[in-house]
């Protein structure tokens, strides 16, 4: 169902989609993608504890060659589990987080030290599911100011 959603949103805003099933059809997706400024790649979801289904996530990546991955942590989680997930996903090598369902939060302090403790850049806030409204860049600032008390807008 997902392929179709981005199927979807590809056909709106007129840009290719392609689907990849194996490291090899990855390597050639983007090499017929290669003229393009910018490639965006969506992995399927996969449990940290499945480390068989991220060792092949870390496979798809080395044909891919991203010069940027971002890791997607739910901000509904503990610091604890979002802390060990980064470390579970470190095959995949992300560089940045995105933290997700920030409208479903209790309190956005855990976001700040968890990202401290993984060590990556925040890239982008989603607040809703509402794409692209609910998305927003991941300014520091606006954590900040989430974190002492600012209504989340959505």
């Amino acid at each position: 169902a997902a392929v179709e959603q981005l199927r979807t949103y590809a056909n709106i805003i007129g840009l290719p989609l392609e689907v990849a099933m194996t490291p090899s059809e990855m390597k050639a997706a983007c090499a017929r993608l290669s003229q393009r400024d910018v490639i965006l790649i969506d992995t399927a979801g996969r449990s940290p504890s499945d480390g068989g289904r991220i060792e092949e996530l870390g496979r798809y990546l080395d044909a891919a060659k991203p010069h940027e991955t971002h890791l997607v942590l739910s901000s509904a989680s503990s610091e604890k589990v979002m802390v060990a997930a980064a470390e579970r996903f470190g095959v995949a090598r992300p560089d940045k987080v995105i933290f997700t369902k920030l409208d479903e939060s209790v309190g956005f302090g855990v976001l700040i030290n968890a990202a401290r403790a993984i060590g990556m850049r925040l890239s982008f806030l989603t607040t809703g599911q509402e794409v692209p409204d609910h998305l927003e860049a991941g300014c520091p600032r606006r954590l900040a100011s989430l974190v002492l008390g600012e209504e989340l807008q959505r």
